[in-house]
């Protein structure tokens, strides 16, 4: 039995809904889904010095289920 899946955006603070979704065989295959989409944002995203925290958070009519994120941090190695 397939299980529809919502693939809702997080940039940052806002949170773009996804109102339609996929049905999917289950939540390996809403993983892989999630890890796609991700790198396809990834392609759009602006310069490292204007990144925000980006992520799929990933829901059944059921409630969330799991966050698949990009999170951006730039370190400084000490030199």
């Amino acid at each position: 039995m397939m299980t529809r899946y919502y693939f809702d955006i997080r940039d940052g603070q806002d949170l773009y809904p996804d109102e339609e979704g996929l049905d999917l065989a289950d939540q390996k295959a809403a993983e892989i889904e999630a890890a796609r989409a991700l790198g396809d944002l990834a392609k759009d995203l602006p310069p490292l010095d204007e990144r925000q925290h980006m992520a799929i958070e990933v829901r059944t009519m059921s409630g969330p289920i799991f966050q698949a994120a990009f999170v951006f941090e730039i370190a400084r190695l000490k030199q």
